[in-house]
């Protein structure tokens, strides 16, 4: 049965005819006119229907579109496809109607029509959709190019104005993401010359957010007593040979209720990195921070798991470590 009758085709320039048996040649195009010969689809459903990649099913739907060979739809945002009488020239479908019986009768189009059953049919219950593929839905439609916008949405709901501080700053990865949330963003680190390098990473900040660099050891921080709302440690804690003075001191630069967050490494067996990266403690557990965040008289403390790792390379020609992560979060009594 063919899918287009050359004798009712629009009076269309006659393509030329080399050009067209290359369209024909393709097998994955024939198979795309023979399924939109027998139903209107979109991109994605002929994706389905071919069991193909939707970007290789775009890349033949352009070349059909610019012979012609395809008429189109719109509903809304979405583009339905199909195979009319009036698409095309004569010439163009003298030869499809020649070339697609044996289309039809062929292996690839049965395996193709027993899909574009399925796809017509939960077509029908669209409501199902959504239960169908949650399981697998993380590994479709949940990737970000950074987080940013995630991270962005969750601030919206912080108190604007807010003073925080990165503490042990590094060269202020933690900082990139501070940055949005705060007001007035205090960067302190020991090394002079990490300062320098987090001054040059963090000069594209938002301009609505206020950075200072100050230099200073964790256990006598350069800030006034009750001068933060809240503040950071990233991946400090197992670079120190007593982290009970520098918790004193977050506690008392924090104001009354404020909140302290730190991010740290599980304990693990790279002892590499006590030379490559200075670490003195293979990770902490975490139940020693969360007993010396107690201790240091912090309330409140709990662990919040983290579906992420530390990547760090032995060197460049190595392969990455991944070192599993945790985050502790405490907060300064209220009435303190």
């Amino acid at each position: 049965m063919p899918v287009i009758s050359a004798q009712t085709r629009s009076a269309a320039p006659q393509a030329d005819l080399p050009a067209l048996l290359k369209v024909f040649a393709d097998a994955t195009r024939l198979r795309i006119l023979a399924l939109l010969g027998r139903e209107e689809l979109t991109a994605g459903e002929l994706a389905r229907c071919l069991d193909q990649a939707p970007s290789r099913v775009s890349n033949h739907l352009r070349v059909l579109r610019e012979h012609d060979l395809l008429q189109e739809r719109r509903v809304g945002t979405t583009i339905h496809l199909r195979v009319g009488a009036d698409t095309g020239s004569a010439l163009a479908g003298g030869v499809l109607d020649a070339v697609m019986p044996s289309v039809l009768t062929g292996q690839d189009h049965e395996a193709d029509a027993g899909r574009l059953s399925q796809v017509l049919a939960a077509r029908a219950q669209p409501e199902d959709f959504f239960d169908k593929v949650a399981g697998e839905y993380d590994k479709r439609g949940a990737l970000f190019a950074s987080g940013q916008a995630r991270q962005r949405t969750v601030a919206n709901l912080l108190a604007p104005g807010m003073v925080l501080a990165d503490l042990g700053c590094g060269t202020g990865y933690m900082a990139r993401a501070l940055a949005p949330l705060a007001a007035r963003l205090i960067c302190v680190d020991q090394s002079e010359a990490m300062l320098a390098q987090a001054k040059e990473n963090l000069r594209a900040l938002p301009p609505t957010t206020a950075v200072e660099f100050r230099q200073g050891e964790l256990d006598a921080l350069p800030l006034e007593d009750g001068s933060l709302d809240g503040a950071v440690m990233g991946m400090v804690l197992h670079h120190l040979d007593d982290a009970h003075a520098a918790l004193l001191e977050v506690l008392r630069v924090l104001r009354p209720g404020g909140t302290f967050a730190l991010l740290e490494l599980a304990p693990h067996r790279e002892a590499w990195v006590q030379e490559t990266l200075g670490d003195r403690h293979l990770g902490l557990p975490t139940g020693e921070v969360v007993r010396a965040l107690e201790r240091a008289g912090f309330h409140d403390v709990h662990v919040d798991p983290v579906d992420d790792r530390y990547c760090p390379r032995p060197s460049a020609e190595e392969d990455p470590a991944a070192l599993p992560l945790y985050i502790v979060r405490a907060q300064k009594a209220p009435d303190a």
